[in-house]
């Protein structure tokens, strides 16, 4: 059974940090390249950050300098490390897959404010 389930989300100050987690079971993790998609209120989902099977990795220019994506073959799991957030940043943060999409999980609820 194909699961995707994303952690770590909250509520933060401006200028805090969260480190996301993505924990997929039910595919072949290592060969596959990941990404972190996040969704705000009357907003379309958009893609964050993206990192492939061999460790490379691509950031929206909102994302630049402040967000790492990372992964880790031997848990099956993806991370997201958060840094100087913004109140723009708010939204429902979800992982999937780069390549043929799996079916979304429910995502992780970062809320930024002061």
């Amino acid at each position: 059974q194909v699961q995707l389930v994303e952690s770590g989300g909250g509520l933060v100050q401006p200028g805090g940090s969260l480190r996301l987690a993505c924990e997929v079971s039910g595919v072949t993790f290592s060969i596959s390249g990941w990404g972190w998609y996040r969704q705000a209120p009357g907003k379309e989902r958009e893609l964050v950050a993206v990192i492939n099977s061999i460790n490379g990795t691509h950031y929206a220019d909102s994302a630049k300098g402040r967000f790492t994506i990372s992964r880790d073959n031997a848990e099956n799991t993806v991370y997201l490390q958060m840094n100087s957030l913004k109140p723009e940043d708010t939204a429902v943060y979800y992982c999937n897959r780069l390549v043929i999409r799996l079916s979304w999980g429910q995502g992780t609820q970062v809320t930024v404010s002061a």
